[in-house]
């Protein structure tokens, strides 16, 4: 007889996931192929050919990394340095697992989910609360961006002889915006909001004196405090009942 946890593991993903679902999971899939363009035409535009940029997307898979690195190579800065960048701000992927692994089970099934957690991926499973419908979010999302990023990389590689600035086109709006849309129905919590407010309010101010990807990691202070207070707040609350009683 198979247990739970074995049956789920065959299951196919797609299956537990409605069609609202899918949809916003092609459409953020899409939205990393136009960014995957933009940081294609950004590392032609850095000397790296179509392959290297699409080996690097497919094992880094991690478009803040890859950005960061391309960024280093450009400004004529060691390969070792560019990478040493882009692993400090890949840490934000610990955070990540944190929220997300709890989804997981043990053995290969985490082995191959940490290689698919992205900012994509953990937006669109931490808000999740039935397991394996969570599972199947995260993969369904991250086998989609596993191919939808390096496609994206090849191509924009491919045009970048064409196209010489890739900020004219304006593709690195497209993907903040969908993780805005995304974020904005949770802010109706008032402790997401406090949160969210106080982690802008910290990354913005370190912009000027930190290296890019850094800001994001700081912006954790908001959640740190929020939760903080919100002990502060059950602790005393406490007292109070006690000291009535």
């Amino acid at each position: 007889m198979r247990s739970p946890d074995r049956t789920l593991a065959v299951r196919a993903p797609w299956r537990d996931l409605d069609g609202a679902t899918i949809r916003t999971v092609a459409v953020m899939c899409l939205s990393v192929m136009v960014i995957g363009m933009s940081y294609g035409v950004s590392g032609h535009g850095a000397g790296l050919s179509w392959w290297q940029l699409t080996i690097i997307a497919v094992v880094v898979l991690a478009g803040s990394s890859e950005f960061v690195f391309v960024a280093v190579l450009a400004a004529g800065g060691a390969p070792l340095l560019g990478a040493a960048a882009g692993l400090l701000v890949n840490t934000r992927n610990l955070g990540y697992g944190l929220a997300v692994g709890r989804h997981l089970d043990r053995g290969p099934s985490m082995l191959i989910g940490a290689h698919l957690i992205n900012d994509e991926t953990a937006a669109l499973t931490a808000p999740e609360t039935d397991r394996r419908r969570a599972r199947a979010v995260f993969f369904v999302c991250g086998v989609g961006i596993l191919a939808c990023w390096p496609a994206g990389a090849a191509l924009g590689a491919l045009l970048g002889s064409m196209v010489a600035d890739p900020d004219v086109l304006g593709l690195d709006a497209a993907f903040p915006a969908l993780l805005a849309a995304l974020a904005i129905p949770a802010l109706r919590e008032k402790s997401t909001a406090t949160a969210a407010l106080i982690g802008t309010g910290a990354a913005l101010a370190a912009v000027p004196f930190v290296p890019p990807g850094v800001p994001v990691l700081i912006a954790l202070v908001g959640v740190l405090l929020t939760v903080r207070m919100g002990n502060a707040h059950r602790s005393s609350d406490e007292k109070v009942e006690e000291e009535i009683g």
